[in-house]
């Protein structure tokens, strides 16, 4: 996987007060708007339930089936369990975006 050496990480602090200026809203009201969003995410995601946010993307639960392993340094084979996990798939406005951007920074 490539990352971009000047991408840097936005915060859910930096989002919340972003969001507050753009829409007028107090970041303590916008705060507990985008966690109650985010926990039921997390609630449907836990029950098996798939998400889908048009041009947005996707969520998606998956099971990883259980396989052996082996530890680097020892060479024994450790027993890995099966564990449920989520996939997301960009959507396409998502993408059309990601796009018009790597495009840019090609040109400039």
């Amino acid at each position: 996987m490539v990352t971009d050496p000047q991408s840097t990480t936005t915060t859910k602090k930096e989002l919340v007060a972003r969001i507050a200026g753009l829409t007028g809203n107090k970041q303590v009201m916008v705060k507990k708007i985008i966690q109650a969003f985010l926990d039921q995410i997390i609630d449907e995601l836990a029950k098996g339930n798939r998400l889908e946010f048009r041009d947005f993307g996707v969520f998606e639960p998956t099971m990883r089936a259980a396989r052996m392993a082996q530890n680097p340094k020892t060479l024994e084979k450790v027993r890995v369990p099966a564990k449920r996990s989520v996939k997301f798939k960009a959507g396409r406005l998502m993408k059309r975006k990601f796009q018009e951007n790597l495009i840019s920074k090609e040109v400039s």
